[in-house]
């Protein structure tokens, strides 16, 4: 049977757009469906502008931590209106980036949905097209909780879109996403309240790691409250009334306020037409092999659909991966071992490899040895201030292998990418140890910590 294309993918976001080029290298004529923007959440309502505001709102501290050098004090304003149109024009220009990768790789691009009407056939607008494999790659979208008052709340993708900077904020949600916007809106200048539904913020990450990112977002002014959840919304003339349960169970009201709902997210399966396929479902996920195929032989998903583990970086992964093995004939799969990762809250946060309850978990605990390093930074010095960098090594004492690193503090991102390799090849302690630091550096303390 001829097909009019060898791949077939739907969805434009970052795992869908490396598929399809690294499949168009191999020879494969690919065509790709994305009925918004390219570039996906990362590009559009995730990492890439929330990284910029992250940026924007480390300029006030810059500037006051300038006076400890002996810089005059520095009177300036946030032009609210204007960082949003430069965030904008630098997410306007990576979509004209996708676009000129896929034409020059020859991909076929349909700016519409696409939905699949069986096996091989998928439909496009108001025409069909047929393919020999087809990739889902739609990614997933935040969702709201289903309580009264959800109408008054917004999501993420809206925290790009805000008219004018908001006076109070409450964020509702301690994963990574509520995390880094209470550490941007704070650092903007609104008045942040954010609530958690256990005692402690980012459930999954190295407790000692928690704890720092918590107990500094606290001295820093940001409000947690812990503990409970919101029950209700109601808008009124002086802005939102939020009512909560748990641990607190006072009503707040809130003028000018904005209500963030960062609770969760899902894939984005809705009128994909997985009901004409073979393709599995359980609790909203496409189920998927180690070889990213589905129940369907000739359908694959990639990314956040999957919800395997949730980062860019590992949806462009498992696309190439798919891609080399079914048209570059390589024999290969995507490894979850060692993926670092970073959450980007004030102070920065990263790590990679097991947490230590993980590492005791999985070798016992009496076989784990655990590094850790607290102090102040040479840039904080002269400004006064007293932030202060938190690393961590977690090794089994056995091989003394390295099995985890984690840290707290500036560029942690920039530092744990390198730390990741040692760590992906294998590293002893002993080789940390033996490796001269950069001094005076931060960085250098994961090589002298005994």
């Amino acid at each position: 049977m001829s097909f009019d294309f060898d791949l077939f993918v739907i969805g434009g976001g970052s795992g869908g757009i490396a598929t399809a080029r690294r499949a168009a290298e191999y020879g494969a004529k690919v065509g790709l469906a994305e009925f918004d923007r390219l570039g996906g959440t990362c590009v559009n309502r995730g990492c890439i502008p929330k990284k910029l505001m992250v940026y924007t709102s480390h300029f006030p501290s810059i500037l006051e931590e300038s006076q400890g050098y002996g810089w005059s004090p520095v009177k300036s304003t946030l032009d609210w209106s204007k960082m949003v149109k430069s965030i904008n024009g630098e997410v306007d220009r990576l979509n004209g980036i996708y676009q000129k990768m896929l034409d020059k790789s020859n991909v076929r691009v349909y700016r519409t949905y696409g939905r699949l009407l069986g096996p091989h056939t998928v439909e496009v607008g108001d025409t069909e097209v047929t393919a020999d494999k087809i990739l889902i790659a739609v990614g997933g979208r935040p969702i709201k909780p289903d309580i009264p008052g959800k109408e008054y709340l917004v999501t993420s993708n809206a925290m790009f879109e805000l008219p004018k900077k908001p006076k109070r904020v409450v964020i509702w949600g301690g994963g990574y996403i509520g995390v880094e916007f209470a550490c941007i809106m704070h650092g903007l200048g609104s008045d942040v309240i954010q609530i958690i539904r256990r005692d402690k913020i980012l459930k999954g990450f190295d407790e000692d790691l928690r704890s720092a990112i918590q107990e500094s977002m606290l001295e820093h002014g940001i409000r947690i409250l812990n503990n409970c959840s919101i029950s209700g919304v109601k808008k009124t003339n002086q802005g939102l009334t939020v009512s909560l349960e748990g641990d607190s169970n006072n009503d707040m009201v809130l003028t000018d306020a904005i209500g963030l709902a960062a609770t969760g997210r899902i894939p984005n399966l809705d009128n994909l037409g997985l009901e004409n396929t073979g393709v599995e479902v359980q609790n909203g996920i496409i189920i998927v092999d180690k070889y990213s195929q589905t129940a369907e032989p000739n359908i694959y998903a990639v990314g956040d659909c999957t919800d395997r583990i949730n980062l860019t970086p590992v949806a462009i992964g498992e696309g190439r991966a798919f891609a080399d093995a079914k048209f570059g004939g390589k024999s290969c799969t995507m490894s979850y071992e060692n993926i670092p990762s970073a959450v980007f809250s004030t102070p920065e946060a990263a790590t990679v490899g097991l947490t230590e309850a993980q590492a005791k978990k999985q070798y016992g605990e009496s076989t784990i040895k655990v590094y850790r390093s607290k102090f102040r930074p040479m840039y904080y010095v002269l400004s006064g201030k007293e932030e202060k960098t938190f690393m961590k090594l977690v090794v089994h004492k056995e091989s003394d292998r390295v099995l985890g690193a984690h840290m707290v503090g500036d560029h942690a991102a920039e530092i744990i990418q390198g730390v990741a390799i040692a760590v992906k090849m294998g590293a002893t302690k002993a080789d940390f140890d033996t490796t001269i630091g950069i001094h005076p550096s931060s960085a250098e303390e994961f090589v002298t910590m005994r």
